[in-house]
């Protein structure tokens, strides 16, 4: 008997007939009905091949019983219409983009589909056809990849579309490095990060908080949108006072040393030990952290306390050092490995920042016009 490849369920139980010798009234009896009404309607293709009559044929037969249900598999294949095209673009945008998530923030239209979902998606990364989304290289905390993951570069060029609809006087090196000196006279009280939007944009840094995308792991970023305009996008991935303050210096830290000129920065996993830091990275975290508490200042501390550290000492050592006592907790967490420590000085600040800025996601979006990146 052939292959029963391509070829219908009637076809392939007729060629077994054939090879026996038999008609439909001898397959009838063999199969044990009364009258060759069901092996007719098979015959004719008006009844398909159930599993039980796949077993049966082939106990008849003397065939494996997978002849005739892969015959009847394949032609209900052939004949069941092909599928909407929006399927596959969805399926492949979906594999490299967090789609879902993309649409639900309202970046990109909800119901856009096929064409229209294309057409979206090229608007929002600003490119002519969806083969040419860039993967723009970074430099990454954890690794050497020059390949930025889909929710990364989703989340990076939201940052950036935002950013390019700000107006901003050209940047200042000299006016930031004023602008971060102030700031050490707000690391007291929560409140003050209301005014880091302001202080950053007359120091011609605009400054862009974007909610983090699932998985994305996106602390930071710092890129350039030309020579003059340096931008830090932040994601509040972590709403607390000691890792708002040192990412937002890192990330200064970036643009004081013309980081991220010609690739963006991104800063993911900040919280996580670091490995294989870049000459870039080592100074921004040197920089950000001196900023936030002396590094010999809370080795001191830390050296005289331990390995019990009272809050009215950590108070006392935090007024000392002119900082809410959150940037000193935080900092006795990272070097005790005991996130248990005084977790109540750990304040949230988001509220605070969003009395004088909008932030894209938490529930809003940022109303900008597609395709201006």
């Amino acid at each position: 008997m052939e292959d029963g490849k391509n070829k219908t369920p009637a076809q392939v139980i007729r060629e077994a007939m054939e090879a026996k010798g038999w008609q439909q009234t001898d397959l009838a009896f063999v199969l044990g009905q009364k009258n060759t009404a069901g092996v007719n309607q098979i015959l004719a293709g008006k009844r398909g091949v159930s599993p039980e009559m796949a077993k049966m044929l082939a106990s008849a037969f003397g065939l494996p019983a997978q002849t005739f249900a892969v015959a009847q598999a394949e032609w209900e294949l052939q004949q069941a219409p092909e599928p909407d095209p929006t399927v596959a673009s969805r399926g492949l945008f979906h594999s490299r983009y967090p789609l879902r998530e993309m649409m639900k923030r309202g970046w990109i239209k909800e119901d856009a589909a096929g064409e229209e979902l294309e057409t979206a998606l090229c608007a929002f990364f600003n490119v002519t056809s969806i083969l040419d989304v860039p993967r723009l290289s970074h430099a990454a905390k954890r690794t050497d990849s020059t390949q930025i993951p889909g929710p990364q570069l989703a989340w990076l060029f939201r940052v950036r579309q935002i950013a390019k609809e700000m107006p901003a006087p050209p940047y200042s090196r000299e006016r930031l490095l004023d602008a971060l000196e102030r700031m050490k006279g707000m690391l007291t009280d929560p409140d003050e990060v209301r005014r880091i939007p302001r202080a950053l944009l007359e120091c011609g840094v605009r400054f862009v908080v974007v909610e983090t995308l699932p998985s994305s792991k996106i602390d930071g970023v710092c890129f350039w949108l030309d020579k003059a305009s340096p931008v830090i996008g932040m994601s509040l991935r972590f709403d607390r006072i000691d890792n708002f303050w040192f990412v937002l210096r890192h990330e200064c830290a970036h643009v004081l040393h013309g980081h991220g000129q010609e690739v963006a920065i991104i800063d993911s996993d900040m919280e996580e030990p670091k490995k294989n830091v870049t000459a870039e990275e080592s100074i921004a975290d040197t920089e950000a952290g001196e900023f936030c508490v002396p590094s010999e200042s809370i080795k001191s501390f830390y050296l005289r306390k331990n390995p019990f550290f009272s809050e009215s000492d950590v108070l006392a050592f935090s007024k000392r050092m002119k900082v809410h006592p959150g940037l000193a907790v935080g900092q006795l967490q990272r070097i005790t490995n005991r996130y248990d420590i005084l977790r109540k000085h750990l304040v949230k600040v988001r509220h605070h920042l969003a009395a004088s800025m909008m932030m894209d996601g938490w529930g809003d979006v940022v109303p900008v016009q597609q395709g201006g990146i």
